[in-house]
């Protein structure tokens, strides 16, 4: 260490020698991987450099990735969309207003970024269809993250922060909601889903054979289907195999491996093909599993499709009663284990129980199918190391190998809408005829419905047992099915009612009130000899009228007798009418007719309408008696005599 006063001035270097540190591009590619719960990995980028607003959209890309960990979303395609979408229309939009999108900042700057968002909102609108739901997503989306990136930086402008924390300017439009399957579009479906199940067992079980038949191809060849089975099950075959060991023209290969390939466009790409159809003869693909899938969702009413796919191996116990499967409900954070007995159902005609087809009873049942899927993709789980009872077998995007996963059934040539597609005939004609759109989700609704028919169509039956009342109204009981059986229960009520109003006394002539208590007369009346004669002596009147039996009455409980006469006597199909009260009757008419003076319209025919109307049909049977029956009122100068109980409810 130099002693004090011997320090030597060091030279000061001279700018040629100053070296300044190259600015940082602080505007990179954003990128996020992520694995997804169905065991995918995704990614996802944004360049901020594709844009002129390369500040905003790097500031919104970070705050996207930063809200990606804090939230732990497990899908984040929403969020790089939206800060896409804005990004690209603020290059547009304040280019045009005479602006430059490079000074465009989340953290304040002579743009408005809310007039922005707004006017970006309005486009979106007009780039998706009315009935999307997608311009609500993107805006909700970005509202989000510039909500986030508020929280975390002071430097946000308050009008901005306000705008962030209200709702996208528009609301999600309703989808409308599927109807179900008809039944005879159910039943084909199931016939057609089984027969799909016996194909591919048949085919496994070929497939099965030629792999114990196989040997290696490396040194056995690879002009053997069996070896080149055997080289599937060990994984160890690709295109490349084909185009080093095989002719370059499909047409001069071995006829088991041309009939094998042989179909639509005849050998085009015939590679890739024949490495499919190898691994078929082992392993199912997306289009294989449908028929499992199909008619699991038709038995199983209280699985979803999203449950049903994610089902593991682990999650299955099979048992001489049945079948124990854990479902697992990511929207309802719910997982729960339903035990499902087996039907006594025996096997079809002709089909043999074995080790691809379930040895017991009831084999189209829910134990039985998933015995059968369990069997089906034992193979593809064990070679390819997959949990799932869905795992398919499918190319790699480079189409040279074979990889297996969980079926998505959402990939293009793998949709539930392929599957119907796949059964047209040679003539273009569909050999399964079913209504569009072919959505998945509508399997579930016919599996409700079958039920809804059932148990009789209450609403507490519609709903089941995975369901609250009102999330059935929402989603279930707009079907067509629903609707049938509703207005069958309101048809029901009508046709009761409608029977009541529609009820109307029974004329008695005089020639047959005299012979009354014959048995031929009565039992033409409808009568018991009991009420018969009780009606000949008196001993059921009721003031205006006779009546059958007063305790079984339309207007009052069974059982008890009947209160409402006889204020309701000429709307009951329990009244007797006799000519001999004919000027009861005539009197009660007028009464009647006075009070139409006394009441209100609405009041009157509400009272009295309907008792007038049937009134007036008794008279215009026995329009020849009215004369005498007046002249009788008249001689004897009759009155009327009404209960206090009725003048006090109708005629105030």
């Amino acid at each position: 260490m130099a002693r004090r006063g011997e320090r030597r001035p060091r030279p000061r270097p001279t700018e040629s020698k100053i070296q300044v540190p190259a600015r940082q591009d602080r505007v990179g590619v954003r990128e996020l991987s992520y694995v997804t719960p169905k065991g995918r990995t995704l990614r996802h980028r944004v360049d901020p450099r594709a844009y002129r607003c390369s500040t905003l959209a790097a500031q919104l890309a970070d705050a996207w990735i930063d809200y990606h960990r804090a939230a732990a979303l497990t899908s984040s395609d929403d969020y790089a969309g939206a800060v896409r979408s804005l990004a690209e229309f603020a290059d547009r939009h304040l280019a045009a207003q005479g602006l430059d999108p490079a000074a465009a900042r989340l953290d304040g700057g002579d743009i408005d970024l809310v007039e922005v968002i707004y006017e970006w909102e309005e486009s979106l609108q007009g780039e998706y269809a009315a009935s999307s739901t997608r311009p609500n997503v993107l805006a909700g989306r970005l509202l989000t993250l510039i909500s986030h990136r508020a929280t975390r930086d002071p430097d946000v402008p308050e009008r901005l922060r306000r705008r962030a924390e209200k709702l996208p300017s528009f609301r999600r439009p309703k989808a409308e909601p599927f109807d179900e399957f008809a039944n005879h579009e159910r039943l084909a479906m199931r016939q057609a889903a089984q027969d799909g199940v016996r194909a591919l067992e048949k085919r496994l079980a070929r497939g099965r054979d030629l792999l114990e038949a196989g040997e290696d191809p490396r040194v056995a060849g690879w002009h053997e289907l069996p070896n080149l089975v055997w080289a599937a099950r060990h994984r160890i075959l690709t295109t490349a195999d084909f185009k080093e060991h095989l002719a370059a023209r499909g047409e001069s290969w071995p006829q088991p491996l041309k009939e094998l390939i042989r179909g639509p466009g005849d050998f085009s790409r015939y590679r890739y093909r024949l490495l499919r159809a190898v691994h078929g003869l082992l392993f199912p693909t997306e289009i294989d599993l449908h028929p499992f899938r199909i008619l699991l969702l038709l038995e199983l009413t209280d699985c979803t499709p999203e449950e049903l796919h994610v089902i593991c191996e682990d999650d299955v116990a099979f048992s001489g009663e049945g079948v124990r499967v854990v479902q697992r409900k990511k929207r309802a954070a719910r997982v729960r284990a339903d035990f499902h007995p087996r039907n006594d159902v025996a096997l079809e005609e002709g089909e043999a129980p074995g080790e691809w087809a379930y040895a017991g009873a009831g084999n189209w049942d829910i134990p039985g199918l998933m015995r059968r899927l369990h069997a089906a993709t034992a193979l593809s789980r064990d070679v390819f190391e997959q949990p799932w009872l869905f795992t398919a077998v499918e190319g790699d995007k480079h189409r040279a190998a074979m990889q297996a996963g969980l079926g998505l059934f959402t990939r293009t040539g793998r949709r539930f809408g392929d599957w119907i597609a796949a059964h047209d005939g040679a003539d273009a004609t569909p050999a399964l005829d079913i209504s569009r759109p072919h959505d998945v989700r509508r399997l579930r609704k016919t599996a409700k419905t079958s039920k809804v028919t059932a148990l009789g169509g209450t609403l507490t039956d519609l709903a089941g047992d995975d369901h609250h009342i009102e999330v059935f109204r929402g989603h279930y009981a707009h079907g067509t099915t629903a609707h049938v059986l509703a207005g069958q229960a309101i048809n029901r009520a009508q046709k009761q009612v409608f029977a009541k109003v529609t009820a109307k006394p029974v004329l008695i002539t005089a020639e047959a009130e005299e012979s009354l208590t014959e048995p031929e007369t009565a039992q033409a009346l409808d009568l018991t000899e009991d009420q018969a004669e009780a009606l000949a002596t008196g001993d059921l009147d009721m003031g205006l009228t006779g009546c059958r039996n007063p305790y079984d009455s339309p207007h009052t409980p069974e059982g008890k007798l009947c209160h409402v006469a006889p204020a309701m006597c000429m709307l009951c199909r329990n009244a007797i009418v006799f000519t001999s009260q004919l000027p009861r009757l005539l009197m009660l008419s007028d009464h009647i007719e006075q009070m139409r003076l006394v009441l209100a319209p609405d009041r009157w025919q509400a009272a009295w309408g309907r008792q007038a109307a049937a009134l007036a049909e008794v008279f215009d049977e026995c329009a020849e008696q009215i004369p005498a029956a007046r002249q009788e009122i008249e001689d004897n100068k009759l009155r009327l005599d009404l209960p206090l109980g009725m003048r006090t409810e109708y005629e105030r």
